[in-house]
């Protein structure tokens, strides 16, 4: 399982070697724990790499927005204050589980238009019989500006600090119980091209604030990023995020 996320991505030898000897020392969470944030951190760590996450945000958003009968509905998308979207979350477990992602959120403005997006973090725990490494893309529709404040704010947890519920999907929004209309965030995940609403209560968003200063530079505050105050042009596959959210979202 863990040596799975060995052989997938290249961590120095160093980390393969301690990985291992913990492994036989029936270390697990700590392995688990390690395991996860090596992930986030040494298979991102650049600008270039940052952007390229960029780019696969994009492409994850237009896929799940471009399919008909499995797409977020679009009086949801309308009336989102915030689209978060993390490609390839990894979730590993055996007992202990762990869940970590890095992805990007955008906000609406009063106008309508989209901000540029801010890079951000999702990590979280659980406890239960869950074998196994998976990968999926999961995306976040905030539907009260409260859930953008607590993220501009620092970080929040998923369920605690805003209330969550798996989101509907198609024609399933008509469908939807009071409760679930009450959820701040809806949450979908997408693995092996099934697309659907996900609980991921208990998960913890932030910003990453390293990955925002690789890519616009220091002195750029979330806020400054929510409200378009750059004080130069965006890369493109930063503006290729929020023009796919323009889109998507004028239907």
């Amino acid at each position: 399982m863990l040596m799975l996320l060995l052989q997938r991505h290249r961590f120095p030898l160093f980390v393969h070697a301690f990985i291992e000897f913990a492994m036989t020392q029936r270390y697990f969470f700590t392995t688990l724990c390690l395991s996860l944030a090596l992930y986030g951190n040494l298979a991102y760590a650049s600008p270039d790499k940052e952007l390229k996450r960029a780019q696969t945000a994009t492409t994850v958003l237009r896929t799940i927005l471009n399919t008909p009968d499995s797409r977020i509905p679009t009086q949801l998308l309308n009336e989102a204050h915030a689209i978060a979207v993390f490609p390839e979350v990894v979730k590993a477990g055996l007992v202990f589980g762990g869940r970590h992602g890095r992805g990007l959120v955008s906000v609406r403005a009063p106008d309508g238009t989209w901000s540029n997006p801010s890079f951000i973090r999702i990590t979280g725990g659980s406890f239960g019989w869950q074998a196994g490494v998976q990968a999926a893309d999961v995306v976040l529709v905030f539907r009260t500006e409260q859930g953008v404040k607590n993220l501009v704010n620092g970080k929040f947890a998923l369920g605690a600090d805003a209330s969550v519920a798996a989101g509907p999907v198609g024609r399933q929004a008509q469908a939807s119980t009071d409760e679930e209309l009450k959820a701040e965030i809806f949450t979908y995940s997408r693995a092996r091209g099934l697309f659907a609403g996900v609980a991921i209560d208990g998960s913890v968003l932030s910003i990453d604030h390293g990955a925002n200063r690789d890519v616009y530079g220091d002195d750029i505050t979330p806020r400054m990023l929510f409200e378009n105050r750059l004080n130069q042009p965006a890369p493109s596959e930063i503006v290729g995020f929020r023009d796919q959210l323009e889109e998507q979202t004028s239907q």
